[in-house]
């Protein structure tokens, strides 16, 4: 453990003040001892890094008895911080969370079920594990389908939603996923494979089907301003069967609020990328259902790609990560850069210098790779930057055909195509290819592209936007991107379309705070797909990079991925693993074994 000066020096300003005061508050004792301060200090700044819980031994959760909450008491009034369950120290928050989650997930586990004969259509799936999946959602209320890009999850979904479309009369379905963008990348990757012909030809795609929404996870609750759902354990969700896409990106609070909704007899389907980045909140409950043993039976992994062709430089770059090891902590990761650097550049390829590249669809994958040194002086920064503009040249190119066009509203969907072909992906917000740093000078880039594009305040033309917390009023959700255009009736004003939602809202009634989003970080992208994502990730990133993070990153993208990168900060992206701390899985086990 750190030394007390040491913790003292880095520990957040919140977090220390918020230790002295848990402690004060219910410690009986006449000072905070040293080793309680420093335990709660620990609990606090584990929950930051997304973990529930932390391991400790006995000796330090005594230092802390005055705190902690006791399962079995008499006292049924009982307040508590702190939970010590088995070895694990939690806030008693998110301890409570988990042992709800568990509880719901053993309840649809052992939740019996009407099976579904899926024989007469178990040719519709020619994969080995498709077809597992298919007889799973058979049997099952509780079921988990995994898999990385392209290996067909969106594919096996809609064969499965037909068959028990057909099997069960006047079915509801509802689908989800935890952002806007999400829920729309999930709503027309499954209505185009709704489309197969061979599903039509059998008759198996209804009109409820074709029209099938999907919705994010909020919206599907009914959560409010005050975080409260409408849909609870009291007024279950009205659904036979319901789909959650994305599902790494579930945090510990959210699922707890998704799977009490979940009403008995209803099938879940949870889909998703294991190797994904977790949630940005505390929780990585997709990972930790994955490890939970007495869950064997309900989950398939998937891992045939077809996005990715065997010698397609994408796929072979994710397999490249995912074969990686965590580095030991006898090795630092100076002492083995230099051969990992060298492996990358011989099997995925060498560094370069970044070009420009031309999208077309029947191109073969294109991955760039060049470096970035510590210092980098103005005159190379702004090298850099104008050579991240370039794949937004085609985006600049549309807006320049809708200002110029005389029916202007018939060019929208061109403009909206156009934005989503690129993206620029960083981990941080600050420095100088951070978040602000890449939005102003893809906006200026703009500007000078096209020098005549008026602009009222924020405002003007072509503005990518994204919301940064849900507005119930507005109906918006975190995450939502918008793209701003001319206002359809008031020429001299500006209206922002959100094509998730299919909805226009006014420049005005947005907020002052929303986000400018040439640029996004990684958290934000997943659940989105481009034809090119540029991958930024200067020194200033070092310590916060992972597998997960580069991972998500490149899967983004479709056809190209050009990475500007510090080798260093490459290195720590492509060797270290992140494992968050929960007791999840074990409480799974035993709650399905009472």
């Amino acid at each position: 453990m750190e030394s007390k000066q040491n913790l003292g020096s880095q520990t957040p300003e919140w977090i220390a003040i918020w230790s002295k005061y848990i402690l004060q508050q219910f410690s009986t004792a006449s000072e905070v001892h040293s080793d309680a301060l420093e335990l709660v200090q620990d609990l606090l700044l584990a929950t930051t890094r997304g973990d529930s819980c932390i391991q400790q031994d006995d000796y330090m959760i005594q230092s802390v008895k005055d705190l902690l909450f006791v399962e079995d008491s008499n006292i049924n009034t009982q307040v508590a911080p702190l939970v010590a369950d088995d070895e694990y120290l939690y806030l008693y928050r998110y301890w409570h969370l988990e042992q709800r989650l568990a509880a719901q997930i053993v309840r649809l586990k052992q939740q019996s079920i009407a099976v579904v004969d899926v024989q007469p259509f178990e040719h519709l799936l020619e994969d080995q594990y498709q077809k597992e999946a298919l007889n799973m959602v058979a049997e099952n209320a509780f079921n988990i389908i995994t898999g990385g890009p392209g290996t067909g999850k969106t594919y096996t979904l809609a064969r499965i939603i037909a068959v028990l479309s057909q099997a069960i009369p006047d079915i509801r379905i509802a689908m989800a996923a935890p952002t806007g963008k999400a829920a729309q990348r999930m709503k027309e990757a499954l209505q185009n494979s709704l489309s197969d012909q061979k599903l039509n030809e059998l008759g198996l795609i209804t009109d409820d089907l074709k029209q099938q929404d999907t919705l994010t996870i909020h919206r599907l609750l009914g959560l409010g301003t005050q975080s409260k759902a409408r849909f609870n354990q009291k007024q279950p969700l009205p659904y036979d069967v319901i789909v959650i896409d994305e599902a790494s990106m579930l945090d510990l609070n959210l699922a707890t609020l998704l799977l009490e909704a979940v009403p008995d007899h209803c099938r879940l389907i949870l889909l998703g990328d294991a190797n994904q980045l977790a949630s940005v909140d505390v929780g990585s409950v997709l990972a930790d259902l994955q490890q939970a043993e007495s869950l064997n039976e309900n989950r398939v992994n998937l891992v045939n790609s077809r996005r990715f062709k065997a010698d397609a430089l994408i796929g072979k770059m994710a397999q490249f990560i995912q074969a990686q090891k965590i580095s030991s902590m006898s090795k630092t990761i100076a002492s083995h850069s230099m051969p990992l650097l060298n492996n990358f550049e011989q099997e995925i390829v060498a560094a370069t210098e970044l070009k420009p590249i031309q999208l077309h669809p029947e191109m073969t994958d294109v991955i760039q790779l060049e470096y970035l040194a510590a210092t980098i002086p103005q005159t190379d920064l702004l090298n850099y930057y104008q050579k991240l503009s370039w794949g937004y040249h085609h985006y600049f190119d549309s807006i320049q055909h809708y200002l110029n066009s005389e029916q202007p509203d018939q060019t929208v969907e061109q403009v909206i195509q156009a934005f989503d072909y690129y993206r620029i992906l960083t981990a941080i917000h600050h420095s100088s290819f951070g978040l602000e740093a890449l939005n102003r000078e893809m906006q200026k880039a703009l500007f000078e592209y096209l020098p005549l594009l008026s602009r009222q305040g924020d405002w003007y033309v072509g503005r990518p936007v994204m919301m940064g917390y849900n507005d119930y009023q507005l109906g918006l959700s975190n995450g939502d991107i918008g793209v701003c255009f001319k206002h359809r009736q008031q020429k001299d004003q500006f209206e922002v379309y959100f094509p998730s939602l299919d909805q226009w809202i006014p420049a005005t009634r947005l907020p002052k705070s929303i986000q400018t989003a040439f640029a996004l970080t990684i958290h934000k992208s997943q659940g989105s797909e481009f034809r090119h994502t540029a991958v930024v990730l200067d020194a200033a990133a070092t310590k916060l990079l992972s597998q997960e993070l580069i991972y998500t990153a490149i899967t983004r993208a479709k056809s190209a991925v050009s990475l500007l990168v510090y080798p260093e900060a490459f290195v720590q992206s492509l060797s270290i693993a992140t494992t968050r701390q929960s007791g999840l899985g074990k409480k799974i086990n035993k709650y399905d074994i009472l």
